[in-house]
């Protein structure tokens, strides 16, 4: 698999910056764009930046014309400022994103999740996860790619307070996750990206779900 193109939206996000570096240096790409509020301080032969504006994300049609995307489109509640800017960015653009890539002829659609996604979920963060994926699986995507990682751990460029204390703590408890309580180890946004590049090499089509601890290995590969 060689001279493919790439598209990712969310590029300045913890995973997203991570997967830009990873994409750029993987012999399988030869374009790697991306989606930007603001520029990334990077600059690469294969890199081509765009800003957008993501409540207008039907007018950068052309853009698509790509094999692969990955959505790494996330915030807080906090960040947002509201439920309803949360919703807008995780599950608006990440859906509107997604049909642009199906009308483009995309081959994989690859989006980060949450461990708990449920779109029948009490928890309003998890039920619009749930929400989102469903929404995907709708679209019959010829290949969609889920990833629900647990704790995200890496150097974000905000601080937020309960990730920084879970980090803290996490080398102490997560030897003590086996079996089935693997997938609630946290883990580090690098494997996610990794796992994310490795999963856009495969041929699987249809809909496949990983679980952290799947990723975790495929990271490892």
């Amino acid at each position: 698999m060689s001279e493919k193109s790439a598209l990712i939206a969310g590029a300045t996000g913890l995973t997203g910056n991570e997967l830009v570096k990873i994409l750029l240096d993987h012999h399988a790409y030869t374009k790697i764009r991306i989606f930007v509020r603001r520029p990334l301080d990077i600059e690469h032969p294969k890199l081509e930046q765009v800003k957008v504006d993501f409540n207008r994300l039907d007018d950068y049609k052309e853009y698509f014309e790509v094999d692969d995307v990955f959505c790494c489109l996330g915030t807080t509640i906090k960040k947002a400022g509201s439920k309803n800017a949360f919703r807008k960015v995780d599950y608006e653009f990440s859906t509107m994103l997604a049909g642009l890539a199906k009308s483009a002829g995309v081959k994989k659609f690859l989006v980060i999740s949450a461990m708990g996604a449920d779109s029948r979920s009490n928890i309003f963060y998890n039920r619009v996860k749930g929400q989102t994926e469903d929404h995907l699986k709708k679209l019959d995507l010829p290949a969609l790619h889920i990833f629900r990682p647990s704790l995200l751990l890496g150097d974000r460029k905000e601080f937020r307070l309960g990730e920084k204390a879970a980090s803290l703590i996490a080398p102490a408890f997560s030897p003590l996750l086996r079996g089935d309580m693997k997938k609630y180890k946290p883990i580090q946004a690098k494997q996610v990206a990794q796992a994310m590049c490795a999963a856009a090499q495969t041929d699987s089509d249809g809909v496949q779900v990983y679980t952290s601890d799947q990723i975790a290995e495929m990271a490892g590969q």
